[in-house]
């Protein structure tokens, strides 16, 4: 009942939230929460998805032995060859920049190859169907919904980019929330590899927070903006445009836009934990409370504890989802993956971790924001306004949606 209340008080969330209260899209709202059910007990509970994700996790672990032979022999034992010391403990060799952010390259280079060869596109189109014919949306949306899963925020809308100018303000909203409700393809191989250790199969979780968030976030998105009107952008099947001029093109223009994404998310982190340190010391100078001394982390834990407590958390590990969370939506979802990885199992149980998966898998941040902005308007400038006013209304909905497929979780596990 805690995970079912939490389902009906988070969309509640939405719909006051909602530019028009009186109009509630029943159907998208209903089928949607029964397709977020479908899917989840598909993958998590038939045998056949469960071997998928064995194979998933194996696949993980073969482009990890990959991506370490190119680093080993680029940085040596930094990034994975044989130490030419001995470890003062398991681990103490491992750096963060070296061994696990390089399989962003490798990831990046394999989807564009994908892409050119006409795997990626067939799997997109059979989604974006999926969705069109359970919720009714538009084909731009939907290509845009299912592309989320596999590419980034900002390569979806490529994907659309002749349609943004036709869309309505609620088809492009729904658009901006699928991008802030899942995750690249090119970080959820990086993101399973860090939680890896204390999340069994973590790829084959990572993928389907990734593919029932889809449908959340469309219910989350047509509460808060709801559809004024009947007309879509597009209807029925939107054709995909294949920009690479061969293998080796999509390879080399794979690794330069993997780089791009690589340097960003290093001086990312560097900026954004340095930023958070600040701010500590800064509230390290204040009164302590409860016999510790103030930080954001705290700050966040009791504002969003009651959020976790929603999607299945104990009240006794709320707080600490709740740093989480807030993690999550200040700085982004590597860091609060970092933190969940790091975690002790008195610190948040094993079903605890698992739900807080789901729940932080997701690009709803402030930073998230700016790339949207910036990915968006530039490709429609005369959308640009409407895509400002919607910004921040994006992070609260894939917050709503990334929570909703949490509890939809707790209820199956």
């Amino acid at each position: 009942m805690q995970s079912v209340a939490g389902l009906f008080v988070l969309m509640t969330i939405a719909w006051l939230l909602s530019e028009e209260r009186r109009s509630v899209p029943r159907r998208i709202v209903v089928v949607g929460l029964l397709l977020q059910f479908l899917l989840a007990l598909l993958l998590l509970k038939v045998p056949y998805c469960q071997s998928l994700f064995l194979w998933l996790n194996d696949l993980v672990l073969a482009l990890d032995r990959a991506t370490s032979a190119g680093t080993a022999m680029v940085f040596g034992y930094l990034g994975g060859a044989e130490l030419p010391f001995k470890e003062a403990y398991p681990g103490a060799s491992f750096i963060l920049a070296f061994r696990a952010l390089p399989l962003v390259l490798v990831v990046s280079a394999l989807s564009a190859l994908l892409f050119y060869w006409r795997v990626l596109p067939v799997i997109v189109n059979f989604f974006s169907r999926l969705l069109q014919k359970a919720l009714g949306i538009g084909g731009a949306v939907g290509v845009s919904a299912a592309a989320n899963i596999f590419i980034g925020m900002v390569e979806a809308p490529l994907l659309i980019r002749p349609y943004l100018l036709k869309m309505s303000r609620s088809e492009l909203f729904m658009v901006m929330t699928c991008g802030m409700s899942t995750i690249a393809g090119t970080v959820l191989v990086l993101y399973a590899s860090i939680l890896s250790a204390t999340i069994p199969d973590a790829i084959g979780h990572i993928l389907t927070a990734s593919l029932i968030s889809a449908p959340a976030a469309i219910i989350v998105a047509s509460l808060m903006v709801p559809p004024k009107q009947q007309e879509m952008a597009t209807e029925g099947d939107v054709a995909l445009p294949n920009t690479y001029n061969g293998s080796m093109d999509a390879i080399t223009r794979g690794t330069a836009e993997g780089l791009s994404l690589l340097l960003n998310i290093v001086a990312m982190l560097i900026v954004l934990v340095a930023l958070v340190s600040l701010g500590n010391i800064v509230l390290g100078l204040l009164p302590t409370v409860a016999g510790a001394e103030l930080s954001l982390q705290r700050i966040f834990g009791w504002l969003l504890a009651p959020v976790a407590w929603l999607i299945g958390i104990p009240w006794s590990e709320a707080a600490t989802a709740g740093t989480l969370l807030g993690t999550k939506v200040v700085l982004n979802e590597l860091i609060a993956y970092l933190d969940l990885a790091n975690l002790s199992d008195s610190e948040l149980s094993v079903r605890s971790r698992l739900i807080m998966t789901y729940a932080l898998c997701g690009f709803a941040n402030f930073g998230s924001l700016g790339i949207m902005i910036g990915g968006i308007g530039s490709m429609a400038p005369e959308r640009r306004s409407d895509v400002v006013s919607l910004g921040l209304k994006s992070i609260v909905a894939g917050l709503l949606a990334t929570c909703m497929t949490g509890a939809v979780v707790s209820l199956i596990l």
